[in-house]
């Protein structure tokens, strides 16, 4: 950032909604030390300048060779032999304008490190770690440790003696509606609210607006004791006030400090092993061993162990067991050490974008006080990325060549790199994973080669908010659309990269483009989606014509990784999400209770105001058969939406709602607050006044259902104000008319305004639930006349003239000046006001009614760093299950689950044989019995492994009663069966 105090909201949007602006205040005046500027230093370095510190010196004494091409994507073959720092510094400072980046070509030393708040070391020996380790520990300098070799890596963090942890987890404080409170010790406190408290044993929370027992309201925070996910228990509440109705119960974040020792102390403490990988219990521990051993190794021989050299392996095996001696480990995995020998020359960028991005996110924490940093050692392994069968590897396979991906050829050898640059992948999304995705295709040559190419598409444009974690991006390119700009900086990165970029979105209507032949070219498909529903259409087409897919998405600083392998692992599959997590359309229209209900009704009322109402209008205007499609929608709705043109088309002079000047729009405005914020909340306490019971006795304004209050406009009020100016500027962009952000001139409008008088009415009637709603709405009404009415009057010609033509506005949450974030968050905390819920900020409204996914490149890099070494296998063509992993990881509180991914269901056949079924097969079925091309079975078929076949798998028998699934042309391996037969 520029200046401490400032925070360019614009370029950290999606940031700011995993840090917080205090967060990324402390970060702002964090200066940075990262030394070594190969592959995994360059990742930290691009990621922390993304993150926004107040400067990053990157350092490094040496000059680059072929091997570094492998994974510092900064370098270019024109850089060999010069410095690695001074080669990345212009394009490291383009990174972010608000960082100070410069470059140190000397050594380090005590000097230089005691300038830093945090350091990081990467491309270090043992003895730099232990002494300038000391060193920051002594000084209170954080200080980090990353390496990589090969597959493997590590991590390690000392945030000194005392290290205070100001917001552990970086969610959002839960918190809850209180619908009862016992008199009794302890207290029990049962919730009201639609969705349970989310609270955990041992958790402080605060009490509000509690009526009765008001005792709670002025307490500091309470302590609960968890008893299920709607009730926990509190303090003693005898001695209170019998609690009546409300109140609101909030988690109130709790601070902790932390000690770290120093490396040379911590590397003796096993304890301090962080375990990612639950399929190697062992291994951790004895990488641990192995990374002491390599220093060693390469302190007495001075060099790394020779590239699959048995005898280097034999010697590093033997200083592991002298390491053990001390250690007492009570089993060694040799395997691995043998392996971590074999590829320890080699540098891959999958695996420093993994731990860069672990280390960059370990930076943040250093600088921030967010999230729960690591204690204290992490040691990482994919060694399971090397070929099954190993017997047919050689040492002369893997000798360097004299190009940019020697470090690759290292690890997996000339023949696996040629069969990379030959492949014919699809990669759908530009955005943070996919630029991070491009960038390591680039990198490892994954279709550089003669026969190989990547096939992009992306419909999407670059916007300023991209540019903090799509890094392929800079200014200058804001506008233009994602897929070419990030071809083109994937093929400056790695010029032999045959990259086609498209701007289609993958949707049923693109199937012309991306069709069979498309996609029987293609070797697999990487998704780098930002929605379940695009995922899940991608993941059809995979399975439908068998072909591999690389999943993966971020939220925050949460990930995920997903590699479906045909006949082999499950697939994404269809969208699991259920509606019960949507809000009840009555809640939001007259019982909302949380911030998100608010948000949500000036959401709809922007849509229904300023897009929906002019597009309807343009579309009377443009077809003729306009109304007698409408009136075919359903009388209630059809004289909604004809009732809502007619007045569009009338102008206010002659009863209708067209305005014909500024003034006009302020009125409008002003009668519509009136309408919203007094008359609707009248007529709803008219209907349900604040005393009435229900049939069963209890208050009906109780639990969930907060009793609401009109409001009286006051033009002093600023968020009074604030939703007129928006209203009435939005309202007039419709119409062409211009508008003012002048209050005071408003004001004087606003005097003359005459607001008509309201008198609630016993006739109308209020909706308790969404089925009570729809009853309503699917009975017969008497709307015919009316109808008829607004049919003859809209069938006048002179109505039919492009003058009367509207302009609808799409909701953009990003643009400061163009009222639309203005208008929700007055809409919004207006309708929080008449209900008495707490206000939401702009920045906070923003997230919930812009649904902004939180992202930060930190998780984006790891993310892509564990999809690219799910590539590694899937072109190697692993078979065993084993060998692939899905990932869950949280880098804000250093949660990671590796784990083998679900297998394949199983076909169980009348003669006992097993055969894999995969989606692809139900989606054929279920498509060529759409198509008419599968008769009906005439008994039924028992089928047990998705309900999407259920209903499909019945038309797949001819009138023989054998059962084809599919013809072994389109899909092999597909058994057949007999309709009596059970899918299991």
């Amino acid at each position: 950032m520029s200046e401490i105090g400032e925070i360019d909201e614009g370029f950290y949007s999606r940031q700011l909604y995993v840090l917080g602006h205090e967060a990324m205040h402390r970060m702002g005046a964090a200066s940075v030390l990262i030394a070594g500027m190969r592959g995994l230093g360059v990742e930290i370095a691009k990621n922390v300048i993304l993150s926004g510190v107040k400067s990053v010196t990157v350092q490094d004494a040496g000059q680059a060779v072929w091997t570094d091409l492998s994974s510092q994507f900064f370098l270019k073959e024109c850089h060999i032999g010069q410095n690695r720092a001074t080669c990345s510094l212009q394009q490291l400072s383009a990174l972010n304008p608000h960082v100070q980046v410069s470059a140190h070509t000397g050594p380090l030393n005590e000097d230089l490190l005691l300038k830093f708040q945090v350091v990081v070391l990467t491309d270090s020996s043992l003895d730099d770690q232990k002494r300038f380790g000391d060193l920051c520990h002594s000084h209170g300098i954080k200080f980090i440790v990353a390496d990589t070799k090969g597959l493997c890596g590590q991590l390690f963090c000392d945030f000194g003696e005392e290290h205070e942890v100001l917001d552990q987890d970086g969610e959002i404080p839960a918190s809850t509606m209180i619908q009862s409170i016992t008199k009794e010790n302890p207290g029990v406190v049962i919730c009201a609210d639609d969705r349970s408290h989310g609270f955990s044993d041992g958790t402080k929370v605060s009490f509000s607006e509690v009526q009765g027992m008001t005792e709670l309201n002025s307490i500091g925070p309470v302590e609960i004791k968890f008893i299920d996910p709607y009730s926990f228990n509190i303090l003693d509440t005898s001695g209170f006030s019998a609690y009546e109705r409300g109140g609101i119960v909030t988690e109130v974040k709790q601070s902790c400090m932390l000690n770290f020792k120093p490396l040379s102390e911590a590397l003796l403490d096993h304890d301090l092993l962080k375990m990612i990988d639950f399929g190697k219990m062992t291994r951790h521990k004895t990488l641990h061993l192995a990374f002491q051993a390599l220093h060693s190794f390469v302190k007495k021989e001075h060099r790394l162990p020779h590239t699959w050299s048995q005898l280097d392996a034999d010697a590093l095996i033997v200083m592991v067991r002298e390491l053990n001696e001390v250690a007492q480990l009570e089993e060694l995995d040799e395997a691995a050490v043998r392996k971590l020998s074999y590829t320890a020359r080699g540098d891959l960028g999958p695996i420093n974008a993994f731990i860069g991005g672990l280390a960059a996110q370990e930076v943040i924490k250093a600088s921030s006080g967010k999230f729960m940093p690591l204690q204290q050692w992490l040691n990482f392994d994919a060694l399971e990325c090397l070929p099954e069968q190993e017997d047919q590897l050689t040492e002369s396979s893997f000798s360097a060549e004299g190009t940019r991906y020697d470090g690759q050829i290292a690890v997996f050898g000339s023949a696996f790199q040629q069969k990379l640059a030959n492949q014919k992948y699809f990669l759908v999304g530009a955005g943070a994973i996919g630029c991070e995705l491009l960038k390591i295709f680039a990198l490892i040559g994954l279709g550089a080669g003669e026969e190989g190419r990547i096939t992009i598409t992306d419909m999407d444009f670059i916007e300023r908010s991209n540019l903090n974690r799509q890094f392929l991006f800079r200014s200058q390119d804001i506008g233009k659309p994602k897929s070419e700009v990030a071809a083109k900086a994937a093929q400056e990165i790695n010029p032999r990269m045959k990259i086609t970029a498209h701007q289609n979105r993958l949707d049923p209507d693109s199937e012309g483009v991306y069709d069979y032949n498309f996609f029987t070219g293609l070797d697999g498909v990487a998704a780098a989606l930002d929605t379940v529903e695009a995922r899940v259409y991608l993941d059809g087409r995979c399975v439908q014509h068998q072909k591999p897919l690389l999943e993966g998405g971020t939220l925050g600083s949460k990930g995920h990784t997903l590699v479906v392998v045909p006949h082999l692992t499950v697939s994404y599959g269809r969208d699991s999400s259920s509606s019960k997590h949507d809000i009840p359309l009555c809640t939001i229209k007259n019982f909302p209770h949380r911030i998100e209900h608010t948000l949500q009704w000036a959401r709809d009322q922007f849509e229904g105001l300023f897009k929906q109402t002019p597009e309807n209008v343009n579309l009377f205007l443009r077809e003729a058969g306009f109304v007698e499609r409408t009136l075919g929608l359903g009388d209630a709705e059809a004289l909604e939406v004809l009732g809502g043109v007619w007045s569009s088309l009338l102008n206010v002079k002659d009863g209708g709602q067209r305005p014909t000047s500024w003034e006009d729009c302020v009125t409008w405005a002003r009668c519509k607050w009136e309408t919203l914020y007094n008359n609707d909340i009248q007529q709803l306490l008219h209907c349900f006044p604040p005393e009435q019971v229900t049939p069963s006795g209890l208050p009906f304004w109780s639990g969930s259902k907060r009793c609401p209050h009109p409001l009286t406009f006051d033009p002093n009020n600023k968020t009074h104000m604030d939703y007129v100016v928006a209203a009435a500027n939005l309202y007039g962009q419709m119409y062409g008319i211009s508008g003012t952000r002048d209050s005071d001139s408003i004001r004087k409008t606003l005097d003359k305004i005459h607001v008509p008088s309201f008198t609630p009415k016993s006739s109308v009637k209020i909706h308790l639930t969404d089925k009570e709603m729809q009853e309503d709405r699917e009975k017969e009404s008497d709307d015919s006349a009316r109808l008829e009415e607004l049919k003859a009057k809209l069938a006048s010609p002179s109505l039919k003239s492009s003058a009367m033509r509207m302009y609808p506005i799409d909701f953009e949450k990003d643009d400061d000046s163009n009222f639309h974030m203005d208008y929700i968050v007055a809409a919004s905390n207006l309708r929080a006001e008449n209900y008495d819920i707490p206000a939401a900020d702009r920045h906070q409204s923003k997230r919930i009614a812009g649904r902004i996914i939180p992202a930060i490149a930190t998780t984006t890099a790891a993310v892509a760093g564990l999809m690219c070494l799910e590539l590694y296998k899937l072109v190697q063509g692993h078979q065993k299950i084993s060998s692939y992993r899905t990932a869950y990881i949280h880098l804000g509180v250093q949660h990671f689950v590796l784990c083998q991914p679900s297998p394949a269901p199983q076909l169980v056949v009348s003669n006992g044989t097993s055969h894999s079924l995969t989606d692809s097969h139900c989606i054929y079925i279920y498509n060529l019995s759409r198509s008419g091309a599968l008769r009906q079975c005439r008994s039924g078929f028992s089928f047990g492994y998705r309900q999407k076949c259920c209903s499909c798998i019945k038309g797949c028998c001819d009138d023989r009663g054998s059962c084809d699934f599919l013809c072994s042309s389109e899909v092999p391996d597909m058994p057949s069966l007999s309709c009596t037969e059970t899918a299991m």
